[in-house]
């Protein structure tokens, strides 16, 4: 990572315009891979900051103040992606289902967590490494290993209602504790199951802005610990990122951009 390098490098009278610089390359790289594959910002977001030294608290806020830019102009432009395209699509068709009942439940394990202090008992860096190493295995291990033929699904039955109910609960809670996690999960569970992988990025990102909205009054209000020097400049970007990030994705083919969803997911869980 780039910006990893030139951060501790010393400019006498740039520093801070080349900090900067360097802040508005995060929120647009982050934002554009977040959109792009379905995972939250965060994915990028939480082992750059902590390798900057920023708190847990600054850590987490602070992504989420980025992500309140990125995730909602990716889900601006998903969303007319799809009622431009893919409308009457059949493969779309559970499309807004996902977004209701993935987004409701969310948030409302954003605020459990938030109400009852719910804890990981383990450090950012730990909690975070784990659940990305988890993640990017299992989704490779489809890919390769486990031959699941997309788009052969296109309604919810009643056993994905209750999945994605739980998923939607518990991965709030996860995203409460790591700003990463909801989207991830759900991307991952309806390629398992054989849905459109487009479909599937579109709905994780929608979600995840809904869940990140719900979070601000937590992490971006007054007890909030954003760093707001780094949300100025990333933030901005972030919503260039989540627009053009919707067009990439349509040009990639779908194994490619599962590979390089669960590649990134896995060196995320490495490094971090």
């Amino acid at each position: 990572m780039c910006w990893l390098v030139f951060a501790n490098i010393s400019f006498p009278e740039h520093q801070q315009l080349a900090t900067n610089l360097l802040n508005t390359l995060l929120g647009l790289v982050g934002a554009i891979f977040a959109n792009l594959s379905g995972a939250g910002g965060g994915v990028v977001f939480i082992p750059v900051f902590n390798h900057l030294g920023l708190s847990e608290a600054q850590a987490i806020s602070t992504s989420f103040g980025i992500q309140s830019f990125g995730m909602t102009a990716g889900a601006i432009t998903w969303t007319l992606y799809y009622l431009c395209r893919h409308r009457h699509d059949p493969k779309w068709i559970s499309f807004a289902q996902i977004i209701l009942l993935v987004g409701t439940t969310s948030a409302l394990g954003i605020w459990a967590q938030h109400l009852l202090a719910i804890g990981g008992g383990t450090s950012l860096a730990h909690q975070f490494s784990w659940f990305s190493i988890a993640l990017g295995l299992s989704l490779l291990i489809q890919i390769y290993w486990i031959k699941i033929k997309a788009d052969n699904h296109s309604h919810l039955k009643s056993a994905d209602y209750v999945m994605l109910s739980i998923i939607g609960f518990f991965g709030g809670i996860i995203t409460a504790l790591l700003s990463v996690g909801v989207g991830e999960i759900l991307v991952l569970y309806l390629i398992f199951r054989g849905f459109c992988v487009t479909m599937a990025i579109a709905s994780a990102v929608v979600v995840t802005a809904i869940t990140v909205w719900a979070a601000a009054p937590i992490h971006l209000g007054e007890q909030g610990a954003a760093v707001w020097d780094i949300v100025m400049y990333a933030g901005p970007a972030a919503i260039i990122g989540g627009i053009v990030a919707s067009t990439i994705a349509t040009y990639i083919n779908t194994k490619a951009l599962k590979t390089v969803l669960g590649l990134w997911i896995l060196i995320m869980g490495l490094v971090g």
